[in-house]
């Protein structure tokens, strides 16, 4: 089993920062990729961030700039460290991840896995 545990999330004002970790623990063999999505009221979850084995990230336009995805691979813990935020980024903030799991079977692809969800409100 494996379970992702988010943290970091709050109340901030318009152009504050917040940073949310993600941390997996359990049977893991390796963590294939990372990311961060969100999901607003009324609107479908979104990818805000991901990133890969080797350090490859790739972000949502609308956070570019003032969004940074980083892994710490030997603590299995992603963060995301958010500034300049809008009152539109207000969502649940959910991190996910595609790991190999244990016992490792030769053919079996990585699954995917969320944690519970973090809210981040920004006020205006």
């Amino acid at each position: 089993q494996v379970q992702l545990v988010e943290s970091g999330g709050g109340l901030v004002q318009a152009g504050g920062s917040l940073r949310l970790s993600c941390a997996a623990s359990g049977s893991i063999f390796s963590i294939i990729a990372m990311g961060w999505y969100r999901q607003a009221p009324g609107k479908q979850r979104e990818l805000v961030a991901r990133i890969i084995s080797g350090g490859i990230t790739n972000y949502a336009d609308s956070v570019k700039g003032r969004f940074t995805i980083s892994r710490d691979s030997a603590k299995n813990t992603a963060y995301l460290q958010m500034n300049s935020l809008k009152p539109e980024d207000t969502a649940v903030y959910y991190c996910n991840a595609a790991i190999f799991t244990l016992p490792r079977r030769a053919g079996t692809p990585a699954s995917d896995y969320w944690g519970q969800g973090t809210q981040v409100t920004v006020s205006s």
